[in-house]
Formats: C-alpha cells, structure tokens, sequence
C-alpha cells in the first residue's frame, strides 16, 4: 500500500468527533502543509470554520490558535512564496523536511533505510510518483495518520503508532520546528512550526502515560 498525504474537510471543533478521529485529522493536516502550500480551498476553511481549539484550554490551545490567525492573514500566493523560499530553494534548501538531515547530518542515509525497513513491516511503501522520500516530514505524519485511521486492527492500533512515533516522528520533527522557528522569512510556517511542536508534546506525553 502506498502512502500519500492527504488533508479531510477540518472537523476539530465538532464536539462528536472522537479522540482518534481528530488526532487523524491533526496529523492529515501536518502532512498536507508540510508538502505544499495551502491552496485556497484550505485556507478557505481556515477562513470561515475553523475556531475552536482541539483542546480548549489545553496545551495545544495558543498554539492552534496562532496557526489559525497566521492562515488568515495570508494568501495562496504568499504561502506558495514563503513555503518555495524555505523548502524549495534551488540546491540546497533553506530548511530540509527530512528526518535523515536531522539524524544523521545527510540525506537519504541510514535512518531512511532503518524507516524504509519498518513501512514494509507494515506493508507500506511511498507513492512513486511523488519525489519526496519517505524520511519527510509529510510522509511519517501520514502514516501515523493511517496508523490512527485504519480498518486494519492489525496495524492501526495504538503499540504500532507509539513504535513509529517513537521510532520516526520523536526523534528528529521537534529539531525541524527549531530550523523553521529561527528562518526570518518564515511566517505562516512559523506558526505550524509552533503547532506542530505543541502537538508532538502533547503525543509523548499520551505515549508516555500508555507505558506507564
């Protein structure tokens, strides 16, 4: 099975969505705006729906807050300007979104293969029409995404997430947040940065408490 990010209509604020699903959704969300730039069906979302907090008066309150202001305050255009400006740059970008930059120093070196080895334990593979390796930021948010998700109870359960997370989100996305949050041109991905940040913290602590 390919793994391809993807973003669902935004229903954190519905009180009868269940915990998992809008985890599900929080990752889907991750994945599409760390691969691209918002378009503008998305930031019409943002715009006229999204208010409520996935966690009112929660660790992820401010934060999701302050991404929901900076999505307002932005346009297609713009997005499209600071996301090519910080991850697109000709050569080497301004920020990589690559989990073996922050592992290992380098591209497409062991923990790619260590990932690659473990998405095939879980019968899963990258889409091959997409460039991007499967190390990216956007990739481990959609599999945990699915791993959340799933129909198949062998492998979307809650001990595959936490070795997954464990293995490919906690070790190295809190150091992307870092890259972003410093970069003076960034803006809108400042604030996803933030929120990304949050939303891993909040992540290990349940992981945490489950092995408790």
């Amino acid at each position: 099975m390919s793994v391809q990010p993807t973003v669902a209509p935004i229903r954190l604020a519905s009180p009868e969505d269940a915990e998992e699903t809008a985890r599900a959704e929080l990752y889907g969300l991750l994945a599409a705006l760390w691969l691209a730039p918002p378009d503008q069906a998305l930031l019409r979302q943002f715009g006229v729906a999204v208010t409520q907090a996935p966690e009112p008066g929660g660790h992820l309150e401010a934060p999701w807050h302050d991404l929901v202001a900076a999505m307002r305050a932005t346009t297609a255009e713009e997005a499209r300007d600071e996301f090519d400006a910080l991850f697109q740059g000709v050569g080497r970008p301004e920020v990589f979104t690559y989990g073996s930059f922050y592992l290992s120093g380098s591209l497409n070196d062991r923990p790619l293969a260590q990932l690659r080895h473990d998405l095939a334990a879980l019968g899963l593979g990258r889409d091959e029409a997409r460039m991007e390796t499967e190390d990216h930021a956007a990739y481990v948010f959609e599999v945990m995404r699915y791993l959340i998700a799933g129909d198949d109870a062998g492998i979307c359960n809650l001990e595959q997430q936490r070795r997954f997370f464990r293995a490919h989100v906690q070790t190295w996305v809190e150091r992307l947040c870092d890259a972003v949050q410093a970069h003076p041109r960034a803006q809108l991905w400042r604030a996803v940065a933030a929120f990304t940040r949050a939303f891993v913290e909040v992540e290990t602590q349940g992981f945490d408490l489950l092995e408790a």
